[in-house]
């Protein structure tokens, strides 16, 4: 970038490459492990850090009152994930110092402080499968005091799974609740029988079960909601009372999503759909409340033709023909735009292009990929009827929508006329083209959202709003 020459060219490499390799959540990454580890020579721990296979792998925890479902869940993510499935009170049967002090405690009724509990279990989470494949904790903390004794020892959480269930479920679930006797895996008579013959023959009922249910539903209410304010920010709750394939499901679906991130973002919106459709009004909404750039490509090219530069001596001929103007020459007006500071710094928000896959790829292809896709989708009846309302201030060019935006005064509006790109014919016209492009733009942009253009500019806007302060998936270029 050259400070000295304006407007001022950024090149969107930089920031596409960030957001894509996620290099911010890395740094970030990075420094929380240093602070946690206090390593005596950082670079080689960095380095170190650097050659794993994976340097953020899943890290849950799933908490609920007895019964609830949280062995079950607990081990079907574990399968899901390929990761390690911790079980707190089977750590114990390990024959080091640690565990043995823990035992000793237990066998003289006492409970486990907090500290050694996180000592135990962070001992176990930092070994080579844990930290190369990941973690699912079970049923652990049960405190708040654990909680923070666990974040001391550097255990965090990606994700906290809380499974509620009303009083009488809890209890009606525990009358089929049995026992592995041999592996100590848990099963349900109803919901979870097991596979076998031979493991339907070791099932128990636990010792002093009912008593201990009753125990630990009391403890569950006294303690789960300080408890949960100490993962407020990665936490959700479930409803334990549904079919297990329903509530896994919910499960799998929360874990699959992004969490929120600190890391700079730079809104690159596209707006797709027919004529009449509203893109100019909602660019000119987002504009206005993000403050990012609305590039209006149909508009560009019409200021560059009029500027009488090197670029418009080439697209007129095309222009006044009613030609369509070269990709080529298109998608460099619209790479030296959106490169300009104000793009490259605020974020913007493209209409108007493009309108076809080739075009799409050509976005991508100079690394103006959007990272937010809207299709606003209306129908063609509709279309008719907006544009039927559509006008033109012949003196100073405005345009105005005798519904939507209708003239301020009615010197204005007697002035008004009809926009030639406005008739019948130019209409129907503009309307074939869209849909012969239509299903190709959609299969390029797989995660676009779909938003119904049919009612008021605020809702629709709404609509796009409630999608963009939402964490965005990882893929977000056109597939090829």
């Amino acid at each position: 970038m050259d400070a000295l020459k304006r407007p001022l060219f950024v090149p969107p490499e930089f920031s596409v490459y960030a957001e894509e390799k996620g290099v911010f959540h890395l740094y970030q990454s990075i420094l929380s492990q240093l602070v946690i580890h206090k390593p005596k020579d950082p670079l080689t721990f960095i380095a170190q850090y650097l050659a794993k296979p994976t340097q953020d792998p899943p890290r849950l925890v799933v908490y609920g009152p007895p019964t609830s479902g949280q062995y079950t869940i607990s081990k079907l993510a574990a399968q899901k994930l390929n990761v390690v499935h911790v079980n707190p009170q089977r750590l114990l049967v390990d024959e080091d110092t640690v565990t043995k002090e823990a035992r000793d405690l237990q066998v003289a009724g006492k409970s486990i402080p907090p500290e050694l509990w996180a000592q135990i279990i962070a001992t176990r989470l930092e070994a080579d499968d844990c930290t190369s494949k990941g973690w699912v904790l079970e049923g652990f903390p049960r405190t708040r005091e654990q909680a923070l004794a666990l974040k001391a020892a550097g255990v965090l959480a990606k994700h906290f799974i809380h499974l509620s269930a009303p009083n009488n479920v809890l209890h009606e679930r525990y009358s089929g609740k049995r026992v592995d006797s041999l592996s100590g895996d848990v099963y349900h008579l109803l919901f979870h029988p097991p596979d076998s013959s031979d493991v339907a023959s070791r099932l128990i009922e636990e010792p002093n079960g009912k008593q201990a249910m009753m125990e630990g539903l009391d403890h569950y209410h006294r303690y789960s909601s300080p408890l949960l304010d100490c993962y407020s920010t990665v936490s959700k709750t479930f409803n334990a009372d549904q079919p297990l394939d329903d509530l896994f499901e919910e499960v799998t679906s929360y874990l699959s999503s992004e969490p929120r991130s600190a890391a700079p973002h730079t809104p690159r919106i596209l707006l797709l759909g027919p004529t009449g459709a509203g893109k100019t009004l909602q660019a000119l909404h987002l504009a206005r409340t993000y403050n990012i750039v609305s590039v209006d490509a149909r508009e560009l090219i019409r200021r560059t033709i009029n500027s009488g530069s090197n670029d418009a001596v080439k697209m007129k001929p095309f222009y006044e023909r009613g030609m369509m103007i070269p990709d080529d020459m298109v998608i460099s007006l619209l790479s030296q735009r959106l490169s300009r500071l104000d793009a490259t710094s605020r974020g913007w928000v493209l209409h108007g292009y493009p309108l076809t896959r080739d075009q799409a790829d050509l976005l991508t292809k100079v690394a103006q990929a959007p990272n937010r896709v809207f299709f606003l989708n209306l129908p063609e009846d509709s279309v008719r009827e907006r544009l039927s309302m559509r006008r033109l201030d012949p003196v100073t060019g405005d345009r105005y929508h005798l519904l939507f935006k209708p003239p301020q005064s009615q010197e204005i509006k007697d002035r008004l006329v009809i926009h030639p790109r406005d008739s019948e014919s130019k209409v129907t016209a503009r309307l074939s083209l869209y849909n012969s492009y239509i299903e190709d733009l959609v299969d390029c942009y797989p995660l676009a959202q779909h938003i119904n253009a049919d009612q008021d500019p605020l809702t629709v806007f709404e609509c796009i709003e409630s999608v963009l302060i939402r964490p965005a998936t990882k893929q977000t270029s056109p597939k090829h």
